[in-house]
């Protein structure tokens, strides 16, 4: 059809020639009331947000000594949260030696678990996360019916070495006749020959001792003189030569 032809069919009946789809070839048009259809677009988004659910994260911080009345304050925050459709994560965080014992936070997690069961489900069981030990707790879906809700408890990994294992098979001690007298064999031959030869060792006469030659005399002192010491005369100077003289 004819654009022409088109926006006089439109005029007629009061209404809009709309094109729908510009790429398509020839392009494609719609007569219709251009803003009643904007009316109806805006419509149907405005019913689309209002049925359109955005689910939030909410935070409950613990500490491993937080007193009993605290945590009945907690658990009617958590269940406050989980009516309005929002997930809850649950956080204790340790300070010190207090890593030391993570089985504190996990009671508290099955405590607070065991009070919001009718409404809540586990969605992430608990696990460490640096100095922190999480769990993620969600909307329990409609038509389900609450139960006993468990968590896995959180192993903290400790270095173990592992032993072999020990046998407990029985042990034969007992010790077969023929071998044991083939092993005798040569050890008794070994005993008579060593038998022989420290008999042979004893029947021998001894060696003779091998001469040493005679050590050499010791020097006597020369003896003292007897008498008065006569002390020598003591020697005298030698004179200088006078040099001698030529004659010319």
């Amino acid at each position: 059809m004819e654009t022409r032809d088109a926006l006089k069919i439109a005029r007629e009946k009061d209404l809009d020639l709309v094109e729908v789809n510009p790429k398509a070839f020839p392009p494609v048009c719609k007569i219709m009331d251009f803003g009643k259809f904007k009316y109806e677009e805006a419509k149907k988004t405005r019913e689309a947000k209002k049925k359109q659910t955005v689910v939030k994260l909410k935070e409950i911080k613990l500490r491993p000594k937080t007193d009993e009345h605290d945590i009945d304050f907690k658990v009617k925050h958590i269940r406050n949260f989980i009516a309005e459709g929002d997930k809850v994560k649950i956080t204790v965080r340790f300070r010190g030696r207090e890593i030391t014992h993570p089985e504190t936070a996990q009671r508290q997690f099955e405590t607070i678990i065991d009070r919001v069961k009718d409404v809540a489900i586990v969605e992430s069981s608990s696990r460490m996360e640096g100095r922190a030990m999480i769990v993620l707790l969600a909307p329990r879906p409609a038509g389900s019916k609450g139960g006993n809700v468990s968590i896995r408890p959180t192993v903290v990994t400790q270095v173990r070495r592992e032993q072999p294992p020990v046998s407990t098979a029985p042990v034969n001690h007992e010790v077969d006749d023929d071998e044991d007298d083939e092993d005798d064999t040569p050890d008794d031959a070994e005993a008579a020959e060593a038998a022989e030869t420290a008999a042979r060792a004893s029947a021998a006469p001894p060696a003779p001792a091998a001469e040493r030659p005679a050590p050499a005399p010791t020097p006597e002192a020369a003896p003292a003189p007897s008498g008065p010491v006569v002390e020598a005369a003591p020697a005298k100077p030698k004179a200088a030569r006078a040099p001698a003289v030529r004659k010319k």
